[in-house]
């Protein structure tokens, strides 16, 4: 409760137009994280207070979620001169209480309320910053596939508060034997990860987002699925080992089939939210496999990815401010137009594929570790991904900074603000691997 009330007395700050407020909200959120990673933290609920406590899985997630949002609004400096910048803060901010509630939440109505919650403050962003008209169209896909699949989640909460009269994590649950009630309780999670198939709102709503709402939908948005299904699973264990080949299956062939489908974009944001659906469908097989190092692998994977694919859809986004393209036709030659932001793409391209010393390289091991352990042929099937994941790394990264610029009235080399945003999000991908004592 102490964060949440630290966050809370903030609201007044809003009702004042301070010049000034734009830059003291990511100071005091920056402030927020540091006194956050004092808490004690223990593997099972700690520091709990009224429905509401901590562990390790949701530590992370939390420390993360105040950084990106602490990010989202250094990189939307376009917003700050505008009428609507105080209601850009305060939708930042909104979501940012909701995610941390998320995250906190031991009572499981409590956390679906939060979980559906966060679509609104999302489609404001969508709707009041977003790019084309299009954003309209992909406002509808993002609330309807929620909505849709939320909905038998809230029945299924509902069936099991009738059966065993207690709604918090960690009780001993009795949920029947049926494929309906698994499939029920996964599949809400499933769409927001999301996995193949269930997959199309994701590059819609990441292609007509404004960055701050492509780096909440990419850092954090997406890890609420694999969050949701950890806690899930904990609740009965028998019904996901005898249906979880089914959402393995479609993982692993849905991992090579996106791939595939990253290598025929045209579009910078496109290719980058493809990319988030490829590496979500390793977590989701890490996730399932229920093995020690699948879980420990999936939880690097959500840590890693949120970083890695937030960075990039920032460096995306500092071309587009330049060349008002997000087209690879137009997005040729920016060794030559921007050549100190080339290191950045090369290292945010790499870190993408899994090479060291990032975290992703490490998750991407022990999702391989749990994935033999389930099934030792799908061996084959994480060598296609891995190869076809380096493929479209190497092809974002050498289309767009080889070959002959079209534009030739400028040379830019970043501001400094934009060079501190990419290097918060850096610093972590590699720090973490080396302070990995603390995990083991």
């Amino acid at each position: 409760m102490k964060l949440i009330f630290y966050l809370i007395f903030l609201i007044p700050l809003f009702f004042f137009n301070l010049t000034s407020f734009w830059w003291l909200f990511q100071f005091i959120m920056l402030i927020s994280m540091m006194l956050f990673m004092f808490f004690f933290v223990n593997d099972f609920f700690s520091n709990i207070s009224y429905f509401m406590g901590l562990d390790f899985y949701s530590y992370g997630l939390v420390l993360l979620t105040i950084l990106i949002i602490s990010l989202m609004i250094i990189s939307s400096n376009n917003i700050l001169n505008s009428v609507n910048n105080l209601l850009f803060i305060f939708m930042c901010f909104t979501l940012c209480v909701i995610l941390i509630f998320i995250f906190f939440c031991l009572n499981m109505f409590m956390m679906y309320i939060f979980f559906e919650l966060s679509l609104i403050p999302l489609m404001i962003l969508i709707f009041g910053w977003g790019y084309q008209v299009e954003r309209l169209v992909a406002g509808l896909y993002l609330f309807f596939y929620t909505l849709f699949a939320s909905l038998p989640l809230l029945c299924i909460l509902i069936y099991f508060y009738f059966i065993n009269l207690t709604m918090f994590f960690g009780m001993t649950y009795y949920i029947p034997n049926f494929f309906f009630i698994h499939f029920f309780m996964v599949f809400a999670f499933l769409v927001k990860l999301p996995m193949f198939m269930i997959h199309f709102w994701l590059p819609k709503a990441h292609v007509q987002a404004p960055i701050s709402g492509s780096m909440i939908l990419a850092g954090l948005l997406l890890k609420i699925g694999g969050y949701g299904l950890l806690r899930v699973m904990s609740l009965n264990e028998l019904l996901f080992l005898s249906y979880n080949f089914i959402w393995y299956s479609m993982s692993i062939i849905g991992g090579i089939m996106v791939s595939l489908v990253c290598l025929i974009q045209g579009d910078m944001k496109c290719l980058i939210a493809y990319s988030s659906i490829a590496h979500m469908s390793l977590c989701i097989m890490g996730l399932i496999s229920m093995t020690k190092s699948g879980i420990l692998g999936s939880y690097f994977m959500m840590i890693s990815h949120g970083l890695c694919s937030s960075g990039m859809f920032c460096l995306a986004n500092i071309s587009y401010e330049r060349l008002f393209s997000r087209s690879f036709f137009f997005n040729k030659g920016l060794l030559n137009f921007m050549p100190s932001m080339c290191i950045m793409w090369f290292m945010f391209s790499v870190f993408n594929m899994g090479c060291p010393p990032s975290l992703n390289l490490l998750s991407e091991i022990l999702i391989l570790i749990s994935m033999l352990s389930y099934w030792s042929t799908s061996y084959y099937y994480f060598m296609f991904i891995s190869f076809f994941s380096a493929c479209f790394s190497f092809y974002l990264f050498s289309f767009s900074q080889h070959g002959s610029s079209n534009f030739f009235y400028s040379f830019s080399s970043g501001y400094s603000r934009e060079y501190l945003i990419l290097f918060v999000h850096l610093i972590p991908l590699m720090i973490v691997l080396l302070s990995l004592g603390s995990f083991f």
